[in-house]
């Protein structure tokens, strides 16, 4: 904040809201957010009726959970931002510059527009990812809570592969699948995932984020599945496919080379190497069959709320240079998405002190026939 010349944030992703305070509720669709100084503890701020659960989850003092009116919940006349102008008033903020995540789902034009209006004498800065910045390295805690959910994801994505057959309703799967996250593994219970299951077949698996439906299964397609089981809203999302039937040689080709360019990106994910050199060991392998894939694939996972488990920093891709450091975590996600089909074979990572990253899960890296 201090290098950015920021006086104080306000900060609305729930994920970020979540990792400065502890809070923990499904209230995202109204506004909420975390007001942050550069001394003293963290306020959460939001709606009258979710202060409680505030109050329930944080780890501030209940003095730090303040609320807004009922009457500003979707008013066509006043709007929560004259709220926290006010109360960043009283603060003492009214001149200050005010980092806000501009870039954010849950930061609206509106509430822009509104809090501006609201402090004419204040500047209001672009602060979008400063905070999901400081989570890309998790803490010993947060590794063991990621390591939990890759427990949960293994067990869902079994389920998944076990359960695919000609003649099975895809939403009937789906609800399998879902039972079996939410039952967890042991004691450790299963959280609700970020994203839903995302189970298309046949030419809709060229497609990479359709859900599911009411149709059977049948003989001649492949499925892909990218699930993820979460624990304390951490993730560890993965993907693995599965035809029915015999599948043609060149869907085998383009899995056999997936396979090994997951390989060599995990050789090359290496504390002091950068993310582009993943992309780039990905790539060469993939151009061995004639795919050239490019783009992005991959990104940091943790923490994370609908609509995305994703922590939108670094990008696994030939652009992005960043440096990679022991802790960081990531869904190395090199889907292929063809003419008429589409497979996934993916893992989420952890870059480790030295060596190769470690794959959190434990799934064979195939595609699977039945």
């Amino acid at each position: 904040m201090i290098a950015a010349g920021i006086d104080v944030l306000f900060v609305t992703d729930p994920s970020n809201q979540a990792w400065l305070t502890g809070y923990d509720g499904w209230s995202f669709y109204v506004h909420q957010g975390v007001i942050l100084g550069l001394e003293g503890d963290p306020l959460w701020w939001g709606r009258l009726q979710d202060t409680n659960g505030g109050r329930r989850t944080v780890w501030m003092e209940d003095d730090k959970v303040l609320g807004y009116a009922e009457s500003y919940v979707q008013s066509t006349t006043s709007h929560p931002m004259e709220d926290l102008a006010e109360r960043l008033r009283a603060i003492g903020y009214e001149k200050a510059r005010i980092g806000v995540e501009l870039e954010n789902y849950y930061y609206s034009a509106k509430a822009h527009m509104v809090l501006d209006a609201e402090l004419p004498n204040a500047a209001l800065v672009d602060a979008t990812s400063l905070v999901n910045w400081q989570r890309a390295v998790k803490s010993d805690e947060e590794m063991n809570f990621i390591r939990k959910a890759a427990k949960i994801t293994e067990k869902i994505v079994n389920v998944a592969l076990e359960r695919a057959e000609p003649g099975v309703r895809k939403n009937e799967l789906v609800a399998e699948i879902c039972h079996a996250g939410l039952m967890g593994v042991d004691d450790d219970w299963g959280d609700y995932p970020a994203i839903v299951p995302l189970t298309p077949s046949g030419p809709d698996a060229a497609a990479p984020h359709l859900t599911w439906n009411g149709n059977e299964m049948k003989n001649g397609e492949c499925t892909f599945f990218e699930l993820s089981g979460c624990y304390r809203r951490y993730h560890a999302p993965l993907c693995r496919s599965i035809f029915l039937g015999k599948p043609p040689q060149t869907m085998l080709d383009a899995s056999q080379a997936l396979t090994a360019g997951l390989n060599a990106g995990l050789d090359a994910a290496r504390a002091g190497n950068r993310a582009c050199d993943i992309a780039s060991a990905l790539n060469g392998e993939l151009a061995r069959v004639g795919i050239d894939r490019g783009g992005r694939c991959g990104y940091p996972i943790g923490l994370g709320y609908p609509p995305d488990w994703g922590e939108r920093t670094v990008s696994i891709r030939p652009a992005d240079e960043t440096v990679l450091q022991p802790g960081m975590t990531f869904h190395f996600m090199p889907g292929l998405w063809m003419d008429g089909w589409g497979l996934e074979t993916t893992e989420s990572i952890v870059i480790t002190e030295s060596g190769p990253a470690e794959a959190l899960c434990n799934v064979e890296r195939k595609l699977f026939l039945r």
